[in-house]
């Protein structure tokens, strides 16, 4: 019985036109922007979004890092939801990269606000609390199961920003399922923007890299941060090849990953055992069961069926689609969670 990995986007494996593109990519050095597949990339990304340069990083962390750090200087302070990855899975590196507090809001399923960003702001003349200097928005949320920002809340954001004289950061990690789940124009979000960041490896694919994108004045140090933080490549062109494929063969196709988390989220919510389902906008599931206790006999059920999902702790439980989660093995989670005693 072949398994079904519903942990993450993030397992996924290349696909047969894929690994082409990677073993004929053209490579060089990077490090001396000597790589024609990286430079390719960039320059793609940065004219998708309307924006200067783009620079590419091996992790979305790290180019998460990097912006922070082009933002902020030392003891100031960004504002994000206490959901955030930069909060929450980034190793602590906004204090350690940046020296930098985290100024947490009680969001909605992870997204905040204009009028909790404002309230957030601490008042730039009084010097005891940290100056505010960044706002980071996360577009898919992580943790809030895939939701999508609404553009116009985007925009009071931007303009506060401008009033107050902040950055503005998008992680982008799941940018593309927004922008496919919603209809949007890339440009958009170069024009409200500051800085994004694209992960290349969550639903279009590829094994590794994310990429910066931003308008020269800020961008300037940007590749300078990168090798401070360890992340100058060589030959990483292969892996380049991989993000130019996966742009031009795997962003519409998210649109199935979509749909596919829909119909478990209507499964789920039919159900005995399940207390409440998320609402599911893109391909992220989050859903509780009715007793806490039934958590272990849920997921031992899913693992006899070689089946795994993530549980993210507090009842959370987790499922994300993906590319290598097919119709057949679609069909088969949806009977077993039909089938499932507890």
């Amino acid at each position: 019985m072949k398994e079904i990995d519903l942990r993450s986007d993030t397992v996924t494996r290349p696909t047969k036109g894929m690994l082409q593109a990677i073993m004929g990519a053209e490579v060089g050095d990077d490090v001396y922007k000597e790589d024609p597949t990286v430079n390719e990339l960039e320059q793609k990304l940065a004219r998708m979004f309307g924006k200067d340069e783009a620079l590419f990083f091996p992790t979305g962390s790290m180019a998460n890092q990097a912006a922070i750090k082009l933002h902020t200087q030392p003891a100031e302070q960004l504002i994000c939801d206490k959901w955030a990855h930069v909060y929450n899975y980034e190793g602590g590196g906004v204090s350690f990269n940046s020296g930098v507090s985290c100024k947490l809001v009680d969001g909605d399923r992870g997204m905040i606000t204009c009028e909790q960003v404002e309230e957030s702001i601490n008042p730039p003349d009084f010097y005891h609390s940290p100056l505010t200097s960044l706002v980071c928005l996360e577009n898919t949320t992580n943790k809030g199961g895939g939701a999508c920002y609404d553009m116009n809340e985007v925009k009071k954001i931007r303009k506060l920003c401008n009033k107050h004289g902040l950055g503005l950061h998008l992680d982008g990690a799941r940018l593309f399922n927004a922008l496919v789940a919603k209809n949007e124009d890339p440009k958009d979000y170069g024009k409200l923007f500051d800085t994004i960041s694209v992960c290349l490896s969550k639903g279009l694919g590829t094994p590794m890299g994310s990429v910066l994108i931003g308008n020269k004045d800020l961008m300037q140090n940007a590749i300078r941060v990168r090798k401070v933080l360890g992340g100058g490549m060589r030959q990483i062109g292969f892996m380049a090849a991989a993000g130019v494929y996966a742009l031009d063969n795997h962003v519409e196709r998210l649109s199935i990953d979509h749909k596919r988390a829909s119909e478990i989220g209507e499964t789920l919510a039919d159900q005995a055992y399940v207390e409440e389902v998320e609402p599911v906008e893109t391909n992220i599931i989050i859903f509780y069961l009715k007793k806490a206790s039934d958590e272990a006999g849920f997921m031992k059920q899913l693992e006899k069926n070689n089946i795994r999902i993530s549980n993210m702790g507090q009842g959370k439980l987790r499922i994300v689609t993906h590319l290598d989660y097919s119709e057949e093995m679609h069909q088969r989670f949806l009977d077993v969670l039909d089938n499932i005693k507890l």
